[in-house]
């Protein structure tokens, strides 16, 4: 809400509280005749009798209009104003800011919550980025509705006002009645009393060519007589009905009354605290972010710290066993030798398997050799022609 429309709205409460602390008088119910009335009411009576022109049935069909005039004034005045006006919209206002506020969600507040497949298909923005977004929206909304509610708020000034007004001259039309209908049944018992008797009496006493005249003005006297105690009669439900609308115009008073003090509890107290409580609102949900950034941090660094320490033994066991360790591992200088002795032994093996050999070839050649010169010994000696041959072949 802006700076001008909550100081406009804190000037207003005590508009507010002047119309609404207004004690209307409430009506008199009893009827006062003349004959009970004091004498300031009797004058007042008398010179409401003095109206009555029984010769005129226009004054005796008008008697106590004058008396509704001013009321009427007033009356068309205000359905004028009604006229002019859109009795719904400050209901409707309220209902539209419970709405906006209500619409609003501080659960997308939570940075922690994960965006759905759905938003990110349709690249909705980050839940505190969008919170942001509809933070400036809905406080664009609230500034127009509350600018309109202070609009409400001052009409409805103007009603309570007028009503407090239209209140005042319906009573006093109510208290006027009272004296027409005093002034009326007066009249009406100086009739019963005085004028219609004596008039009787003349008539009685009219001699034959003034009788039937005078006849027809007794018989004027009567119709106007009772068309006096129709009037009154009239009067008397006119002003039943005008009690009956004095507790109608003090409800839609107080109607209007408790909807301008709630219109205005509403743009001092509730849409400043909504604003506060949504400023809060925000301001903790930045500490939470900036606790979840340290707390990552923290854990960075743990995790950092515990993955060095054990990186760091790791690579000193290899370290320092590589550092204990000779030039050459006893056990591959063994190895080495023992494959050394046994290809020197399995070298000495060889050669003496191909001594043996060569020696055992060597005899076998001999006895090879010699058993050839035996047997071509043996051919030359038979003297046969495949002695001859093979000696032959021999010597060649």
């Amino acid at each position: 809400m802006s700076e001008d429309i909550r100081q406009k709205a804190e000037a207003a409460l005590a508009e507010v509280e002047k119309v609404t602390a207004v004690v209307l008088a409430e009506p008199t119910g009893e009827l006062v005749s003349m004959a009970e009335a004091d004498k300031p009411m009797t004058a007042e009576i008398k010179r409401r009798m003095d109206e009555i022109d029984m010769s005129d049935t226009q004054s005796i069909v008008s008697f106590g209009s004058s008396a509704q005039a001013e009321l009427q004034v007033i009356s068309q005045s205000m359905l004028a104003g009604v006229r002019n006006k859109d009795v719904g919209p400050a209901g409707d206002s309220l209902r539209n800011i419970v709405s906006t506020i209500r619409g609003f969600s501080i659960s997308e507040l939570d940075v922690r919550r994960k965006r759905s497949w759905w938003e990110k298909l349709l690249g909705r923005a980050a839940p505190m980025a969008k919170f942001v977004a509809r933070f400036e929206d809905v406080q664009g909304q609230i500034d127009m509705i509350t600018d309109d509610l202070l609009k409400h708020e001052h009409v409805l000034l103007k009603d309570i006002e007028r009503l407090d007004v239209l209140y005042d001259k319906t009573l006093q039309f109510y208290d006027e009645l009272a004296l027409y209908i005093a002034a009326g049944e007066a009249k009406i018992a100086e009739l019963d009393g005085t004028v219609i008797p004596k008039k009787e009496l003349q008539v009685s006493k009219a001699p034959e060519g003034k009788a039937v005249m005078m006849a027809q003005e007794l018989r004027d006297i009567r119709s106007a007589r009772d068309n006096l105690e129709r009037r009154v009669h009239d009067l008397k439900l006119t002003r039943q009905v005008t009690m009956q609308s004095l507790p109608s115009i003090r409800l839609v008073q107080e109607n209007d009354k408790s909807l301008v003090t709630k219109i205005n509890s509403t743009l001092v107290n509730t849409v400043p605290l909504w604003e506060t409580q949504l400023a809060q609102a925000v301001t903790i949900q930045r500490s939470a972010e900036a606790a979840e950034a340290v707390r990552d941090a923290n854990d960075l660094t743990n995790d950092l710290l515990t993955a060095n320490a054990k990186n760091l033994r790791d690579a000193n066991k290899v370290i320092r066993q590589e550092m204990e360790r000779g030039v050459f591992d006893i056990n591959a200088v063994k190895e080495a030798n023992a494959n050394l002795i046994a290809t020197i032994n399995e070298s000495l093996e060889i050669a003496d398997e191909g001594k043996r050999k060569r020696a055992e070839a060597e005899l076998e050649l001999k006895k090879m050799e010699e058993e050839l010169k035996n047997t071509l010994a043996s051919a030359k000696a038979r003297k046969t022609g495949t002695g001859d041959n093979v000696g032959t072949a021999a010597g060649a």
